[in-house]
């Protein structure tokens, strides 16, 4: 008793304690540490974006793209309305990257997409139950696998008809109006491709059905890869940019050639 009283007297402790309770505080820490993560990824965990329904897709476009396109995606001022453009419209724009927009300009510039297809999905859905419009291609449409020889041939056709006056006849791009710009086709997805087709996003026009069949779309998609996997059977091509790089290199390396040649020729008696 004597030795209980001294110590409740002298107020010290036993040298272990102040251990014990460091050890016991960083238990309970890391312990409301792991609590913590877990209810933070719980959500997550337990709602994968394959379930995301156009309820979830209206938050994430109020969240990320009301501030242009309006609360009701009627449009504003600084974007258009998206009410009947459709979820193909919408995958096309925000997987490309294209939307949201990084800073305003002529038009928007294709970049590593901000959501994922599963959350791009949603906001398609959700565009989609505003107002009817083009609804995504089905895998069917995209299989290039079975078009063949002749039918590449006829999707170059097309292509040639319709879009090389933009895009330039091997797809390489073209300039536009207003610092405006026709993009480059080389190892774009065939699904944006025919979304962009039925949407005609920014200054393309819209090829529907009734102008162009899904069975032609489906050719012309052909042709550009064939295009991918095939070099230039001319050799050098240039950038694909026709005369206006061919005769660069004809003024600059042909009669600059010409002229050296000359020039070596009477300079050679002196």
């Amino acid at each position: 008793m004597r030795t209980l009283a001294s110590r409740k007297k002298t107020g010290r402790r036993h040298p272990l304690a102040s251990a014990a309770l460091l050890i016991i505080g960083l238990v309970a820490a890391g312990g409301a540490s792991v609590a913590v993560g877990s209810v933070a990824n719980a959500e997550p965990a337990t709602t994968p974006h394959s379930q995301l329904t156009a309820a979830d897709g209206e938050a994430i476009f109020r969240a990320n793209c009301a501030s242009c396109h309006g609360l009701n995606a009627e449009g504003t001022e600084n974007g258009v309305s998206l009410i009947g453009v459709g979820a193909a419209s919408v995958n096309f724009q925000v997987m490309t990257g294209r939307m949201p927009m990084a800073m305003q300009g002529p038009q928007a510039l294709e970049r590593e997409p901000m959501f994922t297809q599963e959350q791009s999905d949603a906001m398609g859905d959700y565009i989609a139950s505003l107002a009817p419009g083009p609804d995504r291609p089905s895998e069917e449409m995209l299989d290039t696998s079975v078009v063949d020889a002749e039918g590449i041939a006829s999707g170059g056709a097309l292509f040639r008809i319709n879009c090389a006056m933009c895009h330039n006849v091997a797809g390489a791009g073209g300039a536009l109006t207003e610092g405006k710009f026709a993009p480059p086709l080389g190892g774009v997805a065939p699904e944006h491709i025919y979304e962009a087709m039925i949407t005609g996003p920014q200054n393309m026009p819209v090829f529907n059905d009734a102008n162009i069949s899904p069975e032609q779309k489906r050719e012309i998609i052909a042709y550009l890869h064939y295009l991918d996997e095939n070099p230039s059977v001319g050799g050098f091509d240039l950038g694909n940019l026709g005369p206006v790089s061919e005769g660069l290199f004809i003024w600059i390396f042909g009669l600059g050639g010409i002229v050296a040649i000359t020039v070596w020729l009477t300079s050679k008696p002196n």
